[in-house]
């Protein structure tokens, strides 16, 4: 999976889309990282919840994902 950064200011997290996402965006997530967790949320609902992993969490899914 490669990702594609948002063009944006800096001053918010910088949300990144997956390049595996359906180009109507009808099923697409976006992750942000900080130095302490990785951030996930639903692309049509950026006002809504989101997820936080820790980085052994965040490498955990992606690996067990990368499997499946």
């Amino acid at each position: 999976m490669s990702l594609k950064p948002p063009t944006g200011d800096g001053t918010e997290l910088e949300w990144f889309k997956s390049s595996h996402s359906n180009p109507d965006g009808a099923a697409c997530v976006e992750v942000a990282s900080t130095p302490g967790t990785v951030r996930v949320r639903d692309s049509k609902d950026r006002q809504g919840p989101q997820l936080a992993f820790g980085p052994r969490q965040w490498a955990a899914f992606v690996s067990y994902a990368t499997d499946h």
